[in-house]
C-alpha cells in the first residue's frame, strides 16, 4: 500500500496559518480518543487461539505488498514530544506515517499542526504497542514508529509460526502471560473473560516459557527469599541499610528453625551455609508476593502472585521481576481460577484477601497455563499489535519453545 501522490503533496498549511492553537486544544477529545484506542484493542479475541493464526494470515497479506511497496518513511527526530496544539515541520510526516500504518484516517490537508485528528492517531498507535496512551510522540512512541515495515514484517511471519504450533495444544480454559506484552489473559471456550497487567521477568533474569497447570492458591502467603536472591540482592540491600530485614518483616531461620539474629552475618562475605538458612517474610502488607500466590508445577520455581508495588503496573515496560509474574486485579484471577471450588466466590476471595489469613486452597480445575512469547498479533476488526523483542528472540529467528 504505498502512499498517494495527492497525500504527498497536500503539505501546504495556509487554512492553518490562520488556525488557533487554543481551538485546537479546545476541540480536541483527549479522553474519547483514548477510549476509542482502547477498544481497538480490548476485544474478546485471545492473544493466543487459532483464530490468531488466521488473523496473523491477513495481516502478513497486507503487510506484504505494502512492504514491497517501499514501507512507511522514518519520522524525523524533530517529531520527538510533538503533542497536541504543536505546530512544526515534522508533523507532516508523523501524519504521514500515522496514515500508512492506519492508525489516522486519510485528511484532506496534511499540514503541520498537531491537531485532534493527530491526537487520536498517535493514541492508537500507543494502543496497539502498548505502550501509555498520552498522545505525545514520547521516547517509547518515537522509537516503536522508526522500527521498519519490513521488520513488522517479520515479526508477523515468525509469530504466526509461533502461535500456529501452540495453537494445536490449547484445551478451552486456559491462562496465557504473554512475556512481551507483559498481559495475562484468562480465556474460556475461545474468548477473553479476564485480561491483567502484568510485570514480568527482566532480561538477566527472564520468565521461562512453559506449559503447566495451576494447582493451588496461597493465600496471604509467607515468602521464601530464593536463594540466588539472598546471593544477588539480600547483601546488597544490607550492607546499604542493616535494618532492611527487619523493615522488611524477614526473619532468618537456621537448619534447626531457630531464628538468626541478622547482625552475626558478615553481608560482606556471606557463606553457603549462611545462603541456605531460610529466609521467610511474614504475611503483611509490605510481602513481596502480596495477599497471594499462584502455583502451578514447573521445575523453575516460577509462580504467579500479588505484589505491594502496584506501581509498576502504570509503566511501558513491565520487566521488573526475577523470573515469577505479579498480576494487577489479582483477587479477580484468583475467583476466576477458583470458581470450581464450590463457594469461592469474589466477595470470599476478598475477604480472605483481607482477614491477612494463612490459607492454601486445592484447585478442583487444573486449568492449563501457557508462559509464552508473542511479539505480534491481529484481532478480527484488522488491528495488528506489536511488542518489543525483550529477550531477542526474534533475533535469533526462534519460532518452537520446548516447554511451551
Amino acid at each position: 500500500m504505498a502512499l498517494p501522490t495527492a497525500l504527498r503533496a497536500q503539505e501546504s498549511g495556509s487554512i492553518w496559518d490562520m488556525f488557533d492553537r487554543n481551538r485546537v486544544l479546545r476541540e480536541a477529545d483527549t479522553n474519547g480518543n483514548s477510549m476509542n484506542a482502547q477498544a481497538l484493542i480490548a476485544t474478546n479475541e485471545p492473544i493466543l487461539s487459532f483464530d490468531t493464526v488466521y488473523n496473523l494470515q491477513l495481516a502478513i497479506s497486507q503487510y506484504e505488498p505494502f512492504v514491497a511497496a517501499g514501507g512507511w518513511e522514518e519520522i524525523p527526530q524533530e517529531a520527538y514530544n510533538l503533542g497536541l496544539g504543536k505546530s512544526h515541520q515534522a508533523a507532516i510526516q508523523l501524519k504521514r506515517r500515522l496514515i500508512s500504518s492506519g492508525d489516522m484516517p486519510m485528511v484532506e490537508n496534511v499540514n503541520d499542526v498537531f491537531d485532534a485528528a493527530t491526537d487520536a492517531g498517535v493514541r492508537n498507535f500507543q494502543a496497539r504497542h502498548g505502550l501509555v496512551l498520552n498522545g505525545q510522540v514520547d521516547e517509547p512512541t518515537w522509537y516503536a514508529m522508526n522500527v521498519s515495515a519490513q521488520d513488522r514484517l517479520q515479526q508477523l511471519y515468525l509469530n504466526f509460526t509461533r502461535v500456529q504450533s501452540m495453537a494445536a495444544n490449547l484445551n478451552p480454559r486456559y491462562v496465557v502471560v504473554n512475556i512481551p506484552a507483559a498481559t495475562i489473559e484468562a480465556v474460556n471456550d475461545g474468548m477473553v473473560e479476564q485480561r491483567h497487567t502484568a510485570v514480568v521477568g527482566r532480561v538477566e533474569r527472564a520468565t521461562p516459557i512453559m506449559a503447566s497447570k495451576v494447582s493451588q492458591i496461597n493465600f496471604n502467603p509467607y515468602w521464601h527469599v530464593p536463594k540466588s536472591l539472598v546471593r544477588q540482592d539480600l547483601t546488597k540491600y544490607m550492607m546499604e541499610n542493616p535494618n532492611y530485614l527487619t523493615e522488611q518483616n524477614i526473619f532468618i531461620y537456621d537448619g534447626a528453625g531457630a531464628k538468626v539474629d541478622p547482625s552475626t552475618i558478615n553481608w560482606a562475605a556471606i557463606t553457603d551455609q549462611q545462603v541456605n538458612y531460610m529466609y521467610r517474610q511474614e504475611p503483611g502488607a509490605a510481602n513481596s508476593m502480596g495477599h497471594c500466590k499462584i502455583n502451578f508445577y514447573n521445575p523453575y520455581d516460577c509462580y504467579l502472585h500479588d505484589t505491594p508495588s502496584k506501581a509498576l503496573f502504570g509503566e511501558n515496560a513491565r520487566f521488573h521481576s526475577s523470573g515469577c509474574v505479579r498480576v494487577e486485579g489479582v483477587n479477580q484471577l484468583v475467583s476466576w481460577l477458583l470458581r470450581d471450588n464450590g463457594d469461592w466466590d469474589q466477595s470470599k476471595v476478598d475477604q480472605t484477601f483481607d482477614s491477612l489469613q494463612r490459607l492454601d486452597v486445592e484447585c478442583q480445575a487444573k486449568v492449563p497455563i501457557h508462559t509464552t512469547y508473542i511479539t505480534a498479533w491481529a484481532n478480527r476488526q484488522g488491528t495488528v499489535s506489536f511488542r518489543d523483542d525483550v529477550y531477542e528472540f526474534d533475533k535469533q529467528g526462534k519460532v518452537t519453545f520446548n516447554d511451551a
